[in-house]
């Protein structure tokens, strides 16, 4: 089977062309574990096939698995990657995109450098959902205690500053969805974002019972208006080193607690994914980032 390794800041997936390599359905997720092992595959967060589409209104379809072999209804950093492949392979010549991932479509723009290579990507990544049930999370908490920060169309149930206990630390909770759950949490002054212990806290977080479908969990600092440093822990993976969904989320989340202005430029361990929303529950998430081609080979499946 040939293969290209992508990542978007160090977010990275093994990414299949669907159109050339067949693959049986019930064998993907079984293939996912295999090549995303970093010791005896190729090693990745995950497996994303680029499947060609019989509808006239989007160009191609995302079908991305988790390391651990489980579906996954969205990435940021991995649709990025699905468009700077399916121009860099001269699969389309279209500099504007409709991709669908799960059912939701998503509308990207290309960045194409001197050698006809795409150099940057942004995504419209739709209205965040937020209202507790659809996120999914149990718990909504503090509509009324929203800051007075020109937002607009916010549901009544979001899930706001929300209270909860893991790891034996009650913690606050500002979820989101971008197509797939998040929980960000803003960590305490005194405590140390590059220290964090995200691998004994993160999967708590992730297993909550608070949590119908799991989540995935971001650890924010505010560093000022624009910026801000995050770590992620996905759903089905662990940590990575960037997350584009959970970037948005982060960015809505600072937005709803009045912590940032509009544009947030978000450092992940991966380097920088920029994201603006406007504060209008009904208005898109733009995300703007790289995608960078590692290598291509095959591998015996």
């Amino acid at each position: 089977m040939n293969f290209t390794k992508m990542h978007g800041c160090g977010n990275d997936y093994v990414y299949i062309d669907g159109g050339k390599e067949l693959v049986p359905q019930e064998k993907k997720s079984e293939l996912a574990i295999k090549v995303s092992d970093r010791h005896f595959g190729i090693g990745s967060d995950g497996l994303i096939f680029i499947n060609p589409v019989d509808d006239p209104s989007v160009d191609f379809e995302m079908e991305m698995y988790n390391a651990d072999g489980s579906r996954s209804e969205m990435c940021g950093n991995g649709i990025r990657c699905v468009a700077k492949y399916v121009y860099d392979h001269r699969l389309t010549d279209k500099k504007s995109l409709t991709i669908v991932s799960a059912g939701k479509k998503k509308f990207i723009d290309l960045t194409v450098n001197d050698n006809n290579l795409v150099e940057r990507v942004k995504v419209d990544m739709g209205a965040p959902i937020l209202s507790a049930p659809q996120v999914p999370v149990t718990v909504s908490n503090g509509y009324d205690n929203l800051p007075d920060a020109g937002l607009s169309n916010i549901p009544s149930d979001v899930c706001f500053r929300a209270p909860i206990t893991a790891a034996g630390n009650d913690w606050e909770i500002t979820c989101v969805s971008m197509g797939n759950p998040h929980a960000v949490v803003f960590l305490p002054d005194d405590m140390d974002l590059a220290t964090f212990d995200i691998e004994k806290i993160g999967p708590e977080f992730e297993n909550h019972s608070f949590f119908p479908n799991r989540t995935n969990t971001e650890f924010v600092k505010i560093d000022d208006k624009n910026n801000v440093h995050m770590r992620v822990w996905e759903r089905g993976t662990g940590e990575t080193l960037a997350c584009g969904t959970g970037c948005c989320a982060t960015t809505v989340a600072c937005i709803l607690n009045g912590l940032t202005d509009t544009k947030v430029n978000v450092h992940v361990l991966g380097g920088i994914v920029t994201c603006s929303w406007n504060g209008d529950g009904n208005s898109p998430v733009i995300m703007e980032g790289p995608g960078t081609t590692v290598f291509e080979g095959t591998i015996e499946i």
